[in-house]
């Protein structure tokens, strides 16, 4: 999800549903411990995640450039009605033209700003030490000395709102893990995303399962954590950005479907790389960087030399056994036969009404 979506909720209170679907930071909201493709790094002292539009800003980019050039329709329209057909429009015709070319360059202005010339990608960072999550939000192209980009923090608090967001498009509906900062009076000031988006229920069992990934870390430490399902490149290549855009269109799409998506999961391709060669890698304040120093001897930095990183890599290692599929662990306190997808389907119902204690063990 685009989080510029988010900034309708500014000023005012947090949405019923997301208050009634609060994320708990001390226990377990499922069964299960896994990540699912949101993660960067990850070492004693910090995560760094992904946020959802990382994972689909082709979608974005090509719906951006397709109201970009539906920006000539007024030129023509006023082609049409002041040259070809002289007679034909007026004042009228030429408002027409003009309200078209508007309209669609606010919504090309809107889609594709922060993508060009912006940032590769805006990593959110869960900082064991300061029990704080730091959230890169946009490219200062005007930074002093150590300011680097905008940052947001987000204290991991039993106070702070983190929920799962539940969003009806007209693609269906769609869940994302979401934190709000409120004022004094409980209205918003702040929303940002954290890890992938999520579509319909059949998937909520994944994004319980994540959010347990993620406590089990700031809580317990590395120690014990399945190992991510990948770990994305801060460093895309042509192949990466073509993976993504393959995958965008479904992990296990069939053959047949991904060779007739193939003029535009390439489209996909070229536009995400022209907006990475447009953009930089994102700058941590030095203030962050002091406190996010990794001991060279830290037995949990991950990847390290031998890891593969990136959809490709990742797959031909798990073919040959170098890397497991599907990693994953499972809470204590959960009976064996507890399915995930019917606990999801009963905390969408009743949150609070299922918790287990926060022990884990893992899958073999």
């Amino acid at each position: 999800m685009d989080e510029r979506l988010m900034k309708k909720c500014i000023g005012k209170p947090v949405p019923e549903w997301d208050m009634a679907h609060r994320l708990p930071i001390d226990r377990p909201v499922g069964p299960e411990i896994q990540d699912f493709g949101s993660i960067f790094c990850v070492n004693s002292t910090f995560i760094d995640a992904v946020e959802p539009s990382f994972l689909e800003k082709q979608w974005y980019i090509t719906g951006g450039v397709l109201a970009f050039i539906c920006v000539g329709i007024g030129p023509y329209v006023y082609w049409l009605t002041e040259v070809r057909y002289p007679d034909a429009g007026g004042l009228f015709g030429d408002l027409f033209a003009l309200c078209i070319s508007t309209i669609f360059a606010f919504i090309a202005s809107k889609v594709i700003r922060g993508f060009f010339f912006g940032l590769r990608y805006r990593p959110i960072r869960f900082h064991r030490g300061e029990k704080m999550l730091y959230s890169i939000r946009t490219r200062r192209y005007f930074a002093g000395r150590g300011d680097g980009d905008v940052v947001w923090e987000a204290p991991w608090a039993r106070d702070s709102i983190f929920c799962l967001h539940r969003e009806d498009t007209p693609f269906g509906t769609v869940f994302h893990i979401r934190h709000y900062a409120v004022d004094d009076q409980g209205n918003v000031i702040r929303a940002f995303s954290i890890g992938r988006e999520w579509a319909g229920k059949a998937q909520v069992e994944m994004a319980l399962a994540q959010w347990n990934y993620w406590c089990k870390y700031m809580n317990d430490g590395p120690n014990g954590l399945p190992k991510p399902m990948l770990f994305h490149t801060q460093h895309e290549t042509l192949r990466e950005s073509f993976l993504f855009s393959m995958y965008g269109f479904g992990m296990r799409a069939p053959a047949f479907v991904r060779i007739l998506m193939m003029p535009q999961i390439l489209l996909f391709t070229v536009l995400r790389s022209v907006a990475n060669a447009t953009s930089r890698d994102p700058v941590w304040p030095l203030a962050i960087e002091k406190i996010s120093t990794i001991a060279p001897d830290d037995p949990y930095t991950e990847p390290r030399h031998g890891t593969p990183v990136g959809w490709g890599e990742t797959v031909l290692a798990q073919e040959r056994g170098d890397y497991p599929n599907n990693p994953r662990a499972r809470v204590e306190g959960w009976h064996d036969t507890d399915d995930s997808r019917q606990h999801a389907a009963a905390w969408l119902k009743n949150p609070a009404g299922h918790a287990a204690p926060p022990v884990v063990r893992e899958v073999q």
